[in-house]
């Protein structure tokens, strides 16, 4: 399968940042330095979505991904800039990935929704 080019969107991936100062001290979690990426975006619904999650279903965002940047295993909770500049903190957080044969199902959610 290979995604349209008509359908995908430039997005931001940044990774967490944590750790600590010379003094043992947590610092601020930040983020990294923004990647572009392309990721084919759609607002996430079906009846197994709807009983996944509920009430915050509007707060999900279903993707697809056809590259080397996000891997299973290793991306979940990292950002994505999605409707704001790369600059800002994320708006989304990776919340899982899928990996199939040519491509990857992610599901993004909102930060900080309420």
């Amino acid at each position: 399968m290979r995604l349209k080019t008509s359908d995908l969107k430039i997005v931001y991936l940044r990774r967490p940042i944590t750790g600590k100062d010379d003094e043992g001290h947590d610092l601020a979690p930040s983020w990294s330095t923004a990647v572009a990426i392309k990721l084919n975006v759609q607002s996430a619904g079906g009846s197994m979505n709807a009983q996944i999650w509920g009430q915050q279903l509007k707060y999900i965002k279903s993707c697809k991904y056809q590259g080397n940047l996000i891997n299973e295993g290793i991306n979940e909770n990292w950002g994505i800039c999605l409707n704001v500049s790369a600059t800002s903190d994320p708006d989304y957080l990776i919340n899982s990935i899928q990996t199939f044969s040519d491509h990857k199902n992610i599901t993004l959610e909102l930060r900080n929704h309420g």
